[in-house]
C-alpha cells in the first residue's frame, strides 16, 4: 500500500511536469500567432488551454483524495500542499499564454505588435519558455541549485519589459493608443508568465528543504561564513 501511495505522489510530480510542458508550448505558439497574425494558431492555443485546466483539476482532486485517505505528515504533506500551489501557478501560465493568443485573434488580420517591437517580444516569449522549461526540470530533479537560478534568469525578462515601456513613452511613438494598450498587455502577460515559473522553482526549494528561499539562502550563507 505504501508503494502505491508513493507512486501516487510521483504521479502528481509527473502531472506538474506535463503542465509546464504544455504551458511552454502554448506560449511559443501564442507568440508566433501574435507576431505573424496567424488566426488558426491563435485559436488552437485558446482551445488547448482546456487541457492544462483539466490537468490542474485532476491534480487537485488526486491531492485532496491523498490528504483524505493517507493523512500525510512531514515531507509527504509538504509535497502534496506545495504541488497544489505549483499546479495553480502553472494553470495561470496557461491562462497567460491564452491571453497572448486572444490579443492576436482580436487584431487579426493585422499583427497587434509593430514591426519594430517584434524582436523584443519574440525574445521575451523565448525567455519565458526557457524559464518554464527549466522549472519543469527543477520539478523533475528537485535540483535546488538550479531552482535558485531562475530568479536571476528572470531579470532578463524584467529588463525587456522595461525596454517595452521605454518605447511606449518615447515621443517618437507613432503607432497609436490601441497598439500601445496591446503592447502593454502582452508585455505584462510575458512578465507574469515568467514570474509564475520563478514561483514554481521557489516552491521546489521549499518542498526539498522545508525552508522558503530567503531563509534557505540566509542559512546557507551563514553556514559558509562559519566555514570560512
Amino acid at each position: 500500500m505504501r508503494d502505491a501511495y508513493h507512486e501516487e505522489l510521483d504521479s502528481i510530480g509527473d502531472s506538474l511536469v506535463e503542465m509546464a510542458r504544455l504551458a511552454g508550448s502554448a506560449l511559443g505558439r501564442a507568440t508566433t500567432a501574435l507576431l505573424d497574425a496567424d488566426l488558426a494558431l491563435a485559436e488552437s492555443v485558446i482551445a488547448s488551454d482546456e487541457k492544462i485546466n483539466e490537468l490542474h483539476h485532476e491534480l487537485e482532486n488526486r491531492a485532496i483524495d491523498l490528504l483524505a485517505r493517507q493523512q500525510p505528515v512531514a515531507t509527504d504533506l509538504r509535497i502534496v500542499v506545495t504541488s497544489l500551489r505549483m499546479s495553480a501557478d502553472l494553470e495561470r501560465c496557461g491562462d497567460l499564454a491564452r491571453h497572448v493568443a486572444k490579443v492576436a485573434r482580436l487584431r487579426y488580420p493585422e499583427s497587434a505588435v509593430p514591426r519594430d517591437l517584434h524582436a523584443t517580444l519574440l525574445e521575451m516569449g523565448q525567455l519565458a519558455q526557457r524559464l518554464v522549461a527549466k522549472a519543469a526540470l527543477v520539478i523533475a530533479t528537485k535540483d535546488v541549485d538550479k531552482a535558485l537560478e531562475l530568479e536571476q534568469d528572470d531579470d532578463a525578462i524584467d529588463a525587456l519589459h522595461r525596454e517595452l515601456f521605454a518605447h511606449l513613452i518615447d515621443e517618437r511613438w507613432h503607432h497609436g493608443i490601441e497598439t500601445a494598450v496591446d503592447v502593454t498587455l502582452v508585455g505584462r502577460y510575458y512578465e507574469r508568465f515568467a514570474d509564475h515559473a520563478v514561483s514554481v522553482a521557489k516552491r521546489v526549494v521549499y518542498l526539498v528543504t522545508g525552508e522558503h528561499v530567503a531563509e534557505f539562502v540566509a542559512a546557507t550563507e551563514a553556514a559558509e561564513s562559519v566555514r570560512d
